[in-house]
């Protein structure tokens, strides 16, 4: 009986312990739920919501001429708030809604986008992803899909916008655009000018839920983001394209490394077109991979030729006129033989031919004669000049020139004339190109510019002028007579080849030779082709430089190699530019000059084309003549037919190769063209009988 109500008394006392810990759970529940509900509610809600920053639209980059070199392209991350539509809006349009997606996207049937919609609905997903990536013109289209077009509250459609930088000219200029990535180093324009196009931020409240996906919510606070502002480049996108093509194809001619090219406007400074190419070690392609205009410090070579000449004038008591003697073309200094490329050399020779026929020797003998006792003062007037600083160029990345003095170390006695020729010394391409510019702009060195202003919601915030960076470096004087010696070097010296007919270019060729660790000898040296100039020669307007480092395929000469591109952004320049053309004077506009070259070709069309331009006209071909010669009897132009006689190859020099092609096809020839232009050469003579399927050969020029 005892035993019995011990087990009782226990049983009641665990009951009762039960009893009083369930009331006290019930009591926290209450106390919990409608007493600190409120408390706890704020707290969770804390947890899962914040302000999330909305990205601003990155501000553009414009040309001169108001073309987008790079721009931010609106993308969109589409999801769908399943549970908040309707019933019977959803169930009716389900099928309807996944056939459009499938169709659009092309990605997935339209069963397998029903199975999603049907499951997010069965398990009331709220944010249902159907595709990241969109673009505008997608979005849009979405917007008219069925469900969709209901809007974001019947339709449960939300779509996040960000940005992404697109280039709308790819490749041009690319390096010059640069970038602006999270955690990596600013580059080019987007890195310059990184706070101006950025914007401001706005503010969106966003709740977090299942897998860590933020989901907007409706506030009324919601900050608007401020768009960036826009840079307006001095790039011209045509002149651009002409200078990328152009170092592409000599490039690809001479197996080059790399090479890059500058064109800058003589008076403001502004960089019309900077390319840079470079062959990928992987691909064998070239492509904008580095900025070496800027950024690559080398041994500019002959280029600096020029202010050793300047030097000369200004300081070392020289004329243009001074004689030197280059010998046989090899001169020993100390324990080194300076070398003309020119074999057995020029012998005596004025300065002002050492310069336009690129003599190392007459050049370096000649500094050597006037600074050897006091090299400082060669160095000075090169400090002078500003040589030995850096332009202070916008864009990041630009290298420092690098030259010694004769208190520095690593300075000897093959210093000076080594350095006279462009050795021994470091300056980039833009570098040598402003101290170009400067002699072209009549001893006023301006810093190169690549901006012009910038401009928010279409209102100028900041315009960039001019920099100066030396209103004079040097006397006028010895500006006029360098002037001469560059114009010598078109005319009758290193640079022949691009002598043209319609206005004159004055510069210096540059080939240097580039060692690789430390030897200049072998396989371990490399050459570096160049040419800087500007033109027109007599007003000048524009200044260019062009480098190309380590040719391959055994040419490597700066007017054969870099030249080329020179004269055709030269030629696109001034075929573009009218107000650059030298104005006609009265007595130069003859009777002659008003009648046009005409090539052969067919009597009728010719005929019809020069009585509508009202060309003076003498016709004596025969009415039997389909084919006519037009020559030039100054006052008028005299057409002479020539007939044609089947089985035998016609005389089709002098025309072009539409007609030629014309009239040989039908004859029963095969033709091949060889070049561009008229018909110069066909290597079957004329009169000759034809054979069934032969080939003819018509070169062009």
């Amino acid at each position: 009986m005892e035993t019995k109500k011990d087990i009782l008394w226990r049983v009641y006392l665990l009951y009762a312990i039960m009893c009083v810990f369930g009331i006290a759970i019930i009591a926290q529940v209450i106390n919990v739920q409608f007493i600190q509900g409120e408390k706890w509610r704020a707290k969770a809600e804390a947890l899962t919501t914040e302000y999330r920053e909305i990205e601003a639209a990155r501000g553009n980059i414009f040309t001169s001429d108001g073309s987008l070199l790079a721009t931010s392209i609106p993308i969109y991350e589409v999801r769908m708030d399943v549970k908040s539509i309707h019933d019977k809006l959803f169930n009716s349009k389900v099928d309807s809604l996944a056939l459009c997606l499938a169709n659009l996207f092309v990605d997935k049937s339209k069963n397998q986008y029903k199975a999603e919609l049907l499951e997010a609905r069965k398990n009331k997903v709220g944010y249902l992803l159907i595709r990241k990536n969109v673009s505008y013109a997608e979005l849009q289209k979405m917007k008219k899909f069925p469900v969709f077009k209901e809007g974001k509250y019947k339709g449960g459609i939300i779509a996040l916008q960000q940005n992404k930088r697109a280039r709308p000219f790819q490749d041009l200029a690319a390096r010059t655009i640069g970038y602006e990535r999270p955690g990596i180093q600013p580059i080019g324009l987007e890195g310059a000018y990184n706070s101006y196009l950025t914007g401001v931020g706005g503010k969106r409240l966003m709740q977090k839920i299942a897998g860590g996906v933020w989901k907007p919510l409706n506030d009324d606070n919601e900050i608007e983001p401020q768009d960036g502002m826009d840079l307006v480049t001095t790039i011209d996108i045509n002149i651009q394209d002409v200078a990328e093509h152009a170092l592409l194809t000599q490039l690809q001619l001479h197996g080059a490394d790399h090479g890059c090219t500058v064109l800058m406007e003589v008076e403001t400074g502004e960089i019309r077109a900077i390319a840079n190419l470079s062959k990928s070690k992987t691909t064998g392609e070239y492509g904008e991979y580095y900025n070496y205009a800027i950024g690559e410090a080398t041994e500019p070579g002959s280029t600096f030729k020029l202010a050793s000449v300047i030097a000369l004038l200004e300081d070392g008591g020289a004329e243009i006129t001074d004689i030197v003697n280059t010998e046989k073309g090899v001169y020993r200094f100390y324990d080194r033989d300076m070398k003309d490329s020119h074999e057995g050399g020029y012998g005596k020779i004025s300065l002002q031919r050492s310069f336009e026929l690129s003599s190392n020797v007459g050049i370096s003998r000649m500094v050597v004669d006037h600074f050897g006792k006091n090299p400082q003062k060669f160095i000075d007037r090169m400090y002078a000049m500003n040589l030995n600083q850096p332009l202070g160029i916008e864009i990041p990345g630009e290298a420092s020139p690098n030259m010694k003095g004769p208190s520095d170390k690593g300075w000897s006695g093959v210093s000076l004339p080594w350095m006279s020729i462009g050795y021994e010394m470091l300056l980039t391409p833009i570098q040598i190109l402003t101290f170009y510019n400067a002699v072209a702009n009549n001893g006023k060195m301006v810093r190169p510019k690549l901006v012009k202003e910038i401009i928010k919601n279409g209102v100028v915030e900041k315009k960039f002028e001019t920099g100066i960076i030396n209103p004079q470096i040097c006397s006028q004087a010895t500006i006029d007579k360098v002037k001469q010696l560059m114009e010598g070097v078109v005319d009758s010296g290193t640079a022949k080849n691009l002598k043209h007919a319609d206005y004159k270019i004055a510069g210096k060729t540059g080939t240097a030779q580039i060692a690789k660790e430390g030897v200049y000898k072998g396989q371990k040296v490399t050459y570096q082709a160049s040419f800087v100039g500007y033109f027109p020669a007599d007003n000048p307007k524009y200044s260019c430089i062009v480098v190309v480092n380590a040719p391959s395929n055994s040419v490597y000469y700066g007017n054969l190699v870099a030249g080329p591109i020179f004269k055709e952004i030269a030629d696109k320049v001034y075929s573009s530019r009218l107000d650059i053309h030298k104005e006609l004077e009265a007595n130069e506009i003859l009777v002659e000059n008003r009648i046009p070259f005409v090539q052969r070709g067919n009597k009728n069309d010719l005929l019809t084309s020069l009585e509508k331009l009202n060309v003076p006209l003498k016709n004596d071909t025969q009415n039997t003549s389909r084919w006519v010669d037009a020559e030039n009897k100054g006052t008028k132009l005299e057409l002479k037919g020539s007939s044609e006689i089947n089985g035998i190859v016609p005389r089709v020099v002098g025309m072009g190769a539409r007609d030629a092609i014309y009239i040989l096809e039908n004859l029963g020839l095969r033709v091949k063209i060889e070049g561009r232009g008229t018909v110069v050469q066909q290597s079957i003579n004329a009169g000759t009988a034809i054979t069934t399927q032969r080939e003819i050969i018509l070169r062009l020029s």
